[in-house]
């Protein structure tokens, strides 16, 4: 019994980290999007900011996730710096380095 259930779990363990992954570069991608309008630059990073900030205190608990939203937010604030990925560099910290479930 035990075996079965460790068997059916780690499959949803890996779809888990796999749909965090893809959702953070999809919101990674969104944070870069104010390069294709720049007239509209300024407006957009300060709509989503606070959004970018919210959204990696959620999906990353702890220390972990309050740290990346702070920094998610400010990286959406200061102009030329919507080009780092922190959605996918949390997800790297969090599941590469750190080796979380």
């Amino acid at each position: 019994m035990t075996k079965e259930l460790q068997v059916e779990t780690i499959p949803q363990v890996k779809s888990h980290k796999m749909a965090k992954l893809v959702v953070g570069i999809l919101f990674d991608l969104i944070g870069m999007i104010s390069y294709v309008f720049p007239g509209f630059a300024e407006i957009i990073d300060v709509i989503w900011a606070p959004i970018s900030g919210l959204l990696l205190a959620k999906m990353y608990k702890g220390n972990t996730g309050k740290i990346a939203g702070i920094f998610g937010f400010l990286e959406e604030l200061v102009p030329f710096t919507d080009v780092i990925p922190t959605f996918t560099i949390t997800w790297i910290y969090t599941y590469v380095i750190k080796k979380e479930d």
